[in-house]
């Protein structure tokens, strides 16, 4: 081999002078164990990671050689690779796999060359072989993450911006093409309230991580069920949400929100509830918006169970929230109540149990008889009597105008 026989000189200096090579072998050890790399394109594998891979075996080897720890100057082009491949969307298990793919191969290639005399210098590069895996994972995996979150929270903020444009009627063309969406000719619009999970009592640190974790199950769940980014400005408290949709579609999507706040409740540990509402067109947003907060506030007011709601479940108490000079009339129509709590009560629970008086009774824990008692009395006091069609509409109007009263 000219002037020096190969072995006549170090283990190390050998394997290295074979470093073209063994890029070469490592790119095709890739291709064949990750299959991610079977999607890139020929020249990016043949150019760019391959410049890459041969820039970290010639850091590996210098350090090998030397016995100096590798700096974190010598690891700024894995850092770089690693930034790059998180915009590409590349998976971090697929990013790692790599480097440790490199590092058997390059311990394979140390372990062929070895002579029966090299089995001490074989056992010390086996220790660096270890130690540069570990410290190059730590780094690709820090500056993998570190780039993902700072594109994440691009993302965010132009999701967020996006659908704060559309609630408000302001232009979000511009905005949608910025992060790949189409403004949809429809939307179904969830006003969103989320219970706190049971690590966010207490207060501190712990709780404030506790619903941010929440918020982004919540957010993440909502993603997987629409196929696509949902637009909203969600807290961990809740907040709007808009599902895109076409007015052909609108119904089949209404359809489906009872089991989409199921699945939400379930990713959110917590309980979840909606008011929800339609926008046939996208200058029907803001109103839309309006109207789902409308009924998330009336259905959380009257003490309805988690879940969702829509204005047919709550169209006595929406009409009755609506300015009008006759709702504190028709409020204070049950004030003779007022001195006796039992009565108000009684009268909650009677028409609670659809006029069943031995139900109402029962949940009272009193005799029947004191049940229409207590209503006779109802009647004396207030003039209006349940009893009658006209008595039973005025009082279950007159019980909803005095929650919204209390509201």
């Amino acid at each position: 081999m000219g002037g020096v026989e190969a072995k006549d000189s170090p283990l190390y200096e050998r394997v290295e002078r074979r470093l073209p090579k063994l890029a070469q072998q490592m790119l095709s050890t890739f291709v064949a164990e990750i299959p991610l790399y079977t999607l890139l394109p020929r020249e990016q594998i043949e150019g760019e990671i391959a410049e890459i891979t041969l820039a970290n075996l010639r850091v590996f080897f210098s350090s090998l050689r030397s016995g100096e720890p590798i700096t974190e100057e010598d690891l700024s082009t894995s850092r770089l690779s690693a930034a790059r491949r998180a915009q590409e969307r590349v998976p971090l298990d697929a990013v790692l796999s790599a480097y440790h793919i490199g590092g058997r191969v390059c311990w394979e290639a140390l372990v062929a060359e070895a002579g029966p005399d090299e089995q001490e210098a074989l056992i010390v590069a086996a220790g660096r072989v270890m130690r540069y895996i570990q410290q190059v994972t730590g780094t690709v995996a820090a500056a993998y993450l570190e780039e993902r979150q700072s594109i994440y929270g691009e993302e965010r903020d132009a999701l967020r911006a996006l659908a704060s444009a559309l609630l408000n009627g302001e232009p979000a063309d511009v905005l949608a093409a910025r992060v790949g969406l189409a403004v949809a000719p429809a939307y179904v619009v969830l006003n969103v309230a989320i219970g706190d999970h049971e690590d966010e009592v207490g207060g501190g640190a712990g709780s404030a991580i506790a619903a941010r974790r929440k918020l982004r199950r919540v957010q993440g769940q909502l993603d997987r069920w629409a196929g696509q980014p949902v637009l909203g400005l969600l807290e961990p408290a809740g907040g709007p949400v808009l599902l895109a949709t076409t007015p052909e579609e609108i119904e089949k999507i209404l359809g489906s929100v009872d089991s989409l706040i199921a699945e939400l409740t379930e990713a959110a540990g917590a309980p979840v509830s909606c008011g929800t509402a339609v926008a046939t067109t996208v200058s029907d947003l803001a109103t839309a918006a309006r109207q789902a907060a409308d009924i998330l506030r009336l259905a959380v007011g009257l003490g309805r169970a988690p879940g969702a709601y829509l204005l047919r479940d709550v169209l006595l108490e929406y009409q009755l929230s609506r300015p009008s000079d006759a709702l504190p009339a028709l409020g204070s129509l049950l004030d003779p109540l007022n001195r006796n709590p039992d009565l108000t009560l009684t009268l909650e629970t009677y028409l609670g149990f659809d006029l069943d008086r031995r139900k109402a009774a029962a949940a009272l824990h009193v005799h029947p008889n004191t049940l229409d008692y207590r209503l006779r009395r109802i009647v004396e006091l207030t003039g209006i009597d349940p009893s009658t069609a006209h008595g039973l509409q005025l009082i279950g109007a007159a019980l909803a105008a005095r929650r919204l009263r209390k509201d």
